[in-house]
Formats: C-alpha cells, sequence, structure tokens
C-alpha cells in the first residue's frame, strides 16, 4: 500500500505574493520565533486529507470533480491580518478573503462528498491564508499589534478559476508542494 499526504487548495496568484511579503517583512523585524511560509507555497486549503491510500486517489478526484463541475471561476479579495485561535494566543498567523460566501460553499459541497468517501467532516472551517507560525511567545505584545495595524490592509483581488489537489512532502527546510491534478470550475 502506497500513501502521499494530500491536501485540496486554491493557489495565491502570484502578483498578490509582493503584498504579503511587505506584511511578512513586518513581523520578520519583531525578534519572534516564527515560522514563516514560504511566498511559493501560499495557499488557501479547502481540505486536508492527511496521508491517503494512493489506491483511492481517483475516487476522491471523481468526486472533486463532480461538484466542481456545478462552480463557474469567481473573484475573491483578499484582505486583512489576523490570528488562530486569537490574537491573546497566537498560534497561527492569517490573511483573509474579505467575502468567503462562495468558498464556503464549495467547501461545504465537497466535505459533504469527503464524508461519503470516509473522510471526517471538517468541524470549522476558516477561509484564510497561512503566513507564519509563532513557536514560542516571545514578544507576543508587538506581534499582536502588527495583526491590529494590518487588520483592514487590502492585499488585492484574484479569480479563482481552479482548485488543486496536492501532494505535501515534509522536509527539513519545509513542505514542498506538488500538483496531483488540477481542477477547472
Amino acid at each position: 500500500m502506497s500513501e502521499v499526504r494530500a491536501f485540496l487548495a486554491i493557489d495565491l496568484d502570484d502578483d498578490l505574493k509582493p503584498k504579503i511579503n511587505r506584511i511578512i517583512k513586518e513581523f520578520k523585524q519583531i525578534d519572534a520565533k516564527i515560522k514563516y511560509v514560504e511566498l511559493t507555497n501560499l495557499h488557501l486549503t479547502l481540505k486536508f486529507f492527511g496521508d491517503i491510500d494512493t489506491n483511492g486517489l481517483e475516487l476522491l478526484e471523481d468526486a472533486i470533480e463532480r461538484v466542481v463541475s456545478d462552480f463557474k471561476p469567481f473573484n475573491i479579495k483578499i484582505k486583512g491580518c489576523g490570528a488562530f485561535p486569537n490574537a491573546n494566543r497566537i498560534k497561527v498567523i492569517w490573511v483573509g478573503i474579505d467575502d468567503d460566501t462562495i468558498i464556503k460553499d464549495l467547501h461545504a459541497k465537497l466535505d459533504k462528498e469527503f464524508v461519503k468517501l470516509g473522510f471526517d467532516k471538517d468541524k470549522k472551517f476558516s477561509t484564510h491564508l497561512t503566513i507564519g507560525r509563532m513557536k514560542s511567545a516571545k514578544n507576543k505584545n508587538q506581534v499582536k499589534s502588527t495583526i491590529e495595524e494590518y487588520d483592514e490592509f487590502e492585499i488585492g483581488e484574484m479569480q479563482v478559476s481552479e482548485i488543486s489537489l496536492k501532494k505535501s512532502t515534509l522536509t527539513p527546510q519545509g513542505p514542498i508542494y506538488d500538483d496531483l491534478k488540477v481542477f477547472e470550475l
């Protein structure tokens, strides 16, 4: 049995990465232990599957194909900065999506299909792009105030015309993501 660590995602347009990098540079000026996401790896996760049997990939791909066939390309506005679980206990620093109605609808329909295939239903789903993970509380207040400073920062708009089933290979230098299959909306 062969397995692959997989997730479903919307990739970020390259022309939006410089503005997100500007935010990351602000955080890098703080003496805090934050592991940043490489700009090439920025994405919005629709579903994290974990390690899955490669024999089941075709069933998964068929389910995704069924759902995306009902969706047309749509625009999203990337805006703001925040933290999970909250601003007082920062674990993840993220950039947000302004109006995520269509993404939430897409996620709900996909998740319904994935449950039929035996995957757990997502208990919480939040549309965001992770830009960093805090490894300690060092200088947390400075991080918190930078998050607040970029709370309403407008990064830009992009069209979502495809989603990607990705393979994640973990390495000491960080994860490497490769497309297993791209699905056009």
